[in-house]
């Protein structure tokens, strides 16, 4: 019988370089260093707890590198927009897909749902297999951070990765445009204990650094 994991059963592969590590290897503990308390694990990155006070039990960030500064993450998110939206717009204007079209007295506002519907496509699309291949966008590569499951650290599946980039990119491109990415995005400078942004939560991922 095989000892590997059957696939799809939500665990990492061996072989993946992103999994969350052992603080040790998997080697026992050196001479000296305090185990793991029973029920719980060391606290993470080297033996500090984040943001202070004691560690969580069972902290999935064990293990993970240190979580990206929310600061970078806005600024890789914000590269990401002018990226995709420099293809949304290069697609829109020859088929003449703009929010809005002045015509004498009359406004129509018809086309603006083509528009929101590539935007929606693109961006969704984009972050779908970026995330999913390597946990980073072009953006976060930049940046150096990526994506990781929160659970075991592994880069993120194509359905987590959809889900996530769903509930970030869907109500951007069809109705609330900045406002939600700034919401979504921003509520990582103020989560705690894992610097979650909404889209985070809903796909139970976390943005770790890479360097």
């Amino acid at each position: 019988m095989s000892s590997e994991p059957p696939p799809g059963d939500g665990r990492p592969p061996e072989d993946d370089p992103f999994r969350k590590q052992s603080p040790h290897g998997g080697q026992q503990p050196p001479s000296g260093e305090q185990p793991p308390p029973p029920g719980g694990q060391p606290p993470p990155y080297g033996g500090t707890p984040p943001y202070g006070g004691t560690p969580y039990p069972n902290d999935p960030l064990a293990g993970m590198p240190p979580l990206a500064d929310s600061g970078k993450r806005t600024l890789a998110r914000i590269l990401d927009m002018i990226l995709v939206g420099i293809v949304v717009w290069l697609i829109t204007w020859p088929l003449n897909a703009h929010e809005y079209t002045v015509n004498s007295d009359k406004i129509e506002a018809g086309k603006s749902f083509l528009q929101s519907l590539i935007a929606a496509l693109l961006y969704i699309g984009y972050d779908t297999f970026m995330t999913s291949r390597s946990g980073q966008t072009l953006g976060k590569r930049l940046l150096n951070m990526r994506v990781a499951n929160l659970d075991n650290g592994a880069t993120p599946s194509v359905q987590t990765s959809l889900a996530r980039a769903a509930v970030l990119w869907i109500p951007f491109a069809f109705c609330c445009f900045c406002v939600w990415t700034a919401i979504s995005g921003g509520w990582s400078y103020f989560d705690r204990p894992y610097k979650q942004g909404l889209h985070d939560k809903a796909a139970k991922t976390v943005v770790v650094s890479t360097n």
